[in-house]
């Protein structure tokens, strides 16, 4: 396990079709929002298939990986300490894993590649959608009596998505990375 501290940021940039470009790095890394994530193991599994590194982020309770290509990150309390640490690490080329709609638009923003853990990818052009969406349901569930919502399930369907949009995600960002060498 690693501090917050310990890992440089990154350089960024954005090509001007909204595609990332490789932010310099040899490697594409892998971020994830890993407090409530369900498909760790998963994303582990791949990114051992690619010899990429994953960093795991979260405030704390996740047990450590005999893997060398997985890193933990605890970051201090707070609300937004995670999502933070991402943003300031996270380059053009890499990838975020998770279900944080703020943290996706954050990741775009920086040219990162964002993927939920249902396999549904973030992007430009659909994040202001998701962002507006995500206000309506706070506003209906503060109208709710009890603030209650239904939220489906996490299923083994939107796990085999997972698996294949983040080999797609993968292999795509492989593909800009040959073409810019």
């Amino acid at each position: 396990m690693i501090s917050a501290g310990s890992i440089g940021q990154a350089s960024e940039a954005v090509a001007s079709d909204g595609d990332a470009k490789p932010s310099g790095r040899a490697t594409i890394e892998i971020f994830v929002d890993g407090d409530a994530c369900p498909v760790k193991a998963e994303i582990e599994k791949v990114a051992a298939r690619h010899g990429l590194t994953v960093t795991i982020v979260s405030n704390g309770g996740l047990r450590p990986s005999a893997n060398p290509f997985l890193r933990h990150v605890t970051v201090a309390e707070g609300a937004d300490a995670a999502d933070d640490w991402i943003v300031d690490t996270i380059a053009a080329g890499d990838i975020c894993v998770t279900a944080d709609i703020p943290l996706a638009a954050r990741c775009l923003d920086k040219g990162a590649r964002v993927l939920g853990p249902n396999g549904k990818h973030f992007t430009q052009d659909g994040i202001g959608m998701a962002l507006g969406m995500r206000e309506l349901s706070r506003h209906l569930r503060e109208l709710t009596p009890g603030g209650q919502t239904h939220h489906a399930g996490f299923r083994k369907e939107d796990r085999s998505r997972f698996l294949n949009e983040l080999e797609n995600c993968i292999a795509a960002l492989k593909r800009v990375r040959q073409a810019g060498a």
